[in-house]
Formats: C-alpha cells, structure tokens, sequence
C-alpha cells in the first residue's frame, strides 16, 4: 500500500550550506559531526532515456554527502543495502533516515525534488531514478495496481519506505558490487535494473491484506501467525503441514487458504525464502562455512543447500561470496 503524504518544499544546496543551515536550525541534530562530511558523488549509469542507476558505497569511517539534482517528473527509489542513510530536505530543516535493508520511493510532480543525502560510514546505497514518462510506458497495463499511475492521483505527492525482500537483496548487491568488463556494464545494469523494478512491484511478495476475507476471523489470523512463528522456530526441522495444522488447532485446508491469503505464499514455500534469508546474512557474516550454514537452515547435505540457495539466487554460496569481495 502507498501512502499519500505532502513532502516539504525542496532545494539543492552546496555541502556549505547545507553545513551552515543544518548547523543554525538543528543544534540537537543527531548528525554528530557536520563539519567531519565529505562530498563525493554517485557512479551514475545511464540505462536508457530517462532512467539511471546510481550507486555508491561509503567504505570509509567518515560521513559522506551526496547531492543531484532531479527533475520534479522523476520518481525516486533508494535502497539502502548497509548501514544509514540521512535524507535530508528543506536547507536541513527536515531529516528523514533510511535504515539497512529498507528502502524509500518519493515522488513529487509539483516541485523538483534534488537528492541531498549524508552517508555514514560503512554504508552502501543504491538509487534507481525513471521519469514518469518512462515508467508509465513500462506499467501501462497495471496503471489500477500502482496508485501514482492513476490519472486521479497523477499531481499527488507519494513516500512509500520499506524492507528490501532477499530476491531484491541479490539483484543490489551485484550491482554496488560490480566486478565484470565495463565494456558490459551498461548492458548489465540495464538487466538488472528492469529486474529491480520488477521485483518491487510483485504482487506475489506481500499478500494484499486489504482484500484477504480470511482477516475477518482474527482468531484464525492469530492463529496462522503462530503457524509461521513455528516454521520459523523450527526450519531446521520443520513439522508437517498436518502437525502444524493440529498444534494450531486449524483443519489442513484452512492452513493452506489462510498462510497463503496472509503471506502470499505457501508454508514450505514461505519458510524456503525465509531458509534462503538467513543462510545470505549468515554467509554475509563470515561466521560459519557453506557446509554449516547449510546445517543451520535444515540442508543434511551441502550439495543439497547449493542446489537451493542457486535456485533462489541464480548463483552457488560460494561464488556469492565472491562478488561481495
């Protein structure tokens, strides 16, 4: 669901005085060191007219600020991958932070709306600009889905922040961390930009709870949360659907409708995005080898656990790894 909210008015500012101002009207700000922030900018790849990837990631043990300017037909999407993100708008009078692994749209037909962003250390951030035009072209025939794209709502402002699901967690992290020919490159972010959008826009990853009917009987909501709670609690070894069904005091079929209408997916195929999640993050980690984590999320054997960790990922465990370094 998109909320509808009125953004304040926006202008760019150079790092001198976004300094100055943010310094003057925020003396308490939680921005500690303004003086510490470095300028730097985005790697910027064109995809096509009207579309751009940006990236960048702050590797350093200093806060980094960030400005382009944007045209007001532009919709935004940044997602943070690591780290923290400040947002901020109004010459520093408003602040608005993106936490890791969420992600934030904005959109703002009336007025431009340049990008002015402090980066904190060890932070990585990935933003994909489209204009209107553009992405109209590329969702025409779902204009009823996505609520901007109604002709009712054409001049509404919209902020929509959120988490980053693992399948778009993936597709991220090779872009920030790109390592082929550049003679590809553009090629390759084109690729993996549309991939982004669409994986944004599937309907298949949230359940649209608006229109569930099985919500009307919140016991049984309650109920079906606690059989996703169990699953969870017990990935390694999970019950099956019958004994889930029986420790939730819920008939098979009910189970099935109700996980399904609630989280959009089935139970086994729920807990195997889930399995996928954590095994990514335990990787990520460096605290256990491909063989434990496999253990951990319920693989008896390691070529069992690369087998689905590439059919969720498109790439083994190890050469994930490998793209992060």
């Amino acid at each position: 669901m998109i909320i509808i909210i009125f953004l304040p008015d926006y202008k760019g500012f150079s790092i001198n005085h976004f300094r100055m101002n943010l310094n003057k009207n925020n003396k308490n700000h939680p921005l500690l060191d303004i003086k510490s922030i470095d300028e730097r900018y985005f790697d910027e790849t064109p995809i096509d007219e009207g579309f751009w990837v940006l990236t960048f990631k702050n590797e350093t043990n200093t806060s980094v600020f960030l400005q382009k300017g944007v045209q007001r037909d532009y919709l935004q999407f940044h997602f943070s991958l690591k780290g923290l993100t400040h947002f901020i708008f109004n010459e520093g009078a408003y602040v608005l932070n993106i936490l890791e692994e969420n992600s934030l749209l904005l959109y703002n037909p009336q007025k431009s709306l340049p990008i002015n962003m402090e980066v904190n250390p060890n932070t990585w951030i990935v933003s994909v600009l489209v204009s209107i035009k553009k992405f109209h072209a590329l969702f025409s025939q779902e204009a009823d889905y996505i609520s901007f794209l109604n002709e009712d709502n054409k001049e509404k402002k919209y902020y929509k922040d959120g988490k980053i699901s693992p399948s778009m967690a993936i597709v991220l992290n090779q872009l920030i961390n790109y390592n082929l020919n550049r003679s590809i490159k553009n090629l390759y972010f084109k690729g993996k930009a549309y991939e982004i959008l669409s994986l944004y826009f599937n309907r298949s990853e949230e359940a649209n709870v608006e229109q569930c009917p099985f919500l009307v009987d919140e016991t049984n909501v309650i109920k079906i949360r606690k059989a996703k709670d169990i699953v969870i609690s017990k990935m390694a070894e999970p019950p099956s659907l019958k004994e889930l069904a029986d420790e939730i005091g819920l008939s098979l079929k009910k189970l099935k409708e109700g996980f399904k209408q609630i989280y959009g997916d089935t139970v086994f195929g729920f807990l195997f995005e889930y399995k996928m999640e954590v095994a990514r993050k335990m990787l990520e980690a460096g605290d256990n080898n491909v063989n434990e984590v496999g253990l951990k999320v319920g693989y008896s054997t390691s070529s069992h656990f690369i087998a689905a960790f590439k059919k969720k990922y498109g790439t083994t465990p190890k050469k994930y790894l490998m793209s992060l370094n």
